[in-house]
């Protein structure tokens, strides 16, 4: 991973400070985006967060993929830990000025790196039962049903694969907008605003297609999503996270746009 911190350039503010505690690598991932209605997300969203927009437009973002090489620093991958499916229901925030991802769930997997994950970074983990087969003909075969217990239901069934040529998005395009994100968010049960930084080279996005035969990831949510998605591929992404840091109460910004 040395090599991924030769490259930040790219980068929307300096690494962050200290060393990094986790790595990992993600493949064969789909970001599929849905516009929303900006007033509906609002209410999802703690009041100390501001919705980053898009020329006016609110985005939530349904990304399939798989996990490999998930270690500690100074750790091995351990077989049983270190690589697994994920599944994440993300929109865009801003606090503090620092533009980031807000998770609404992530499933995974591996029961084991869903434990560590909620308790670690507060992040509304769950498990799921999952599967991520890569066919000869390039298209990703992906089945994502939760059976965390308690947990609103969440299933998303189909297929999807690159189309078009490796670009890197252009500062100020929607791909750029989507995808070049360097910290998320989340709160603790008081609701304080917890930030993680990470940092990867740029994306390698491709345009993708995508078959979807069941998808209810953001019904719990209370969203439709019935239009046609925007869709981006990227065959793998390096990715170095650092301890997540409770913001302090001057750092969170009080906006409800």
């Amino acid at each position: 991973m040395t090599a991924v911190l030769q490259e930040v350039a790219h980068r929307p503010w300096p690494l962050p400070a200290g060393p990094w505690v986790m790595a990992q690598t993600w493949h064969d991932l789909l970001f599929a985006h849905w516009p929303v209605d900006l007033a509906a997300l609002r209410l999802l969203l703690p009041p100390q967060l501001q919705i980053d927009t898009c020329e006016g437009q609110a985005w939530l973002g349904v990304v399939p993929f798989r996990m490999t090489g998930v270690r500690l620093r100074g750790t091995p991958a351990l077989p049983w830990l270190s690589a697994f499916p994920e599944l994440n229901v993300r929109t865009y925030v801003t606090c503090g000025g620092k533009p980031g991802v807000w998770f609404f769930s992530l499933d995974a997997g591996n029961s084991l790196a869903v434990a560590i994950a909620r308790v670690w970074f507060h992040l509304p983990y769950f498990r799921a039962r999952m599967n991520c087969v890569v066919e000869a003909d390039g298209w990703i075969h992906y089945q994502s049903e939760r059976t965390h217990r308690g947990a609103p239901a969440g299933l998303l069934a189909g297929r999807y694969r690159p189309v078009g040529e490796v670009f890197s998005a252009r500062h100020g395009t929607l791909e750029h907008f989507l995808t070049e994100r360097y910290c998320l968010y989340t709160a603790d049960r008081r609701g304080q605003i917890i930030r993680g930084e990470i940092h990867h080279p740029p994306w390698p996005l491709q345009e993708a297609e995508a078959e979807f035969t069941g998808n209810t990831m953001a019904e719990a949510l209370g969203i439709a999503l019935i239009s046609r998605p925007l869709l981006h591929f990227a065959r793998r992404q390096d990715v170095l996270v650092w301890p997540p840091r409770r913001l302090a109460a001057s750092a969170d910004s009080s906006s409800r746009a």
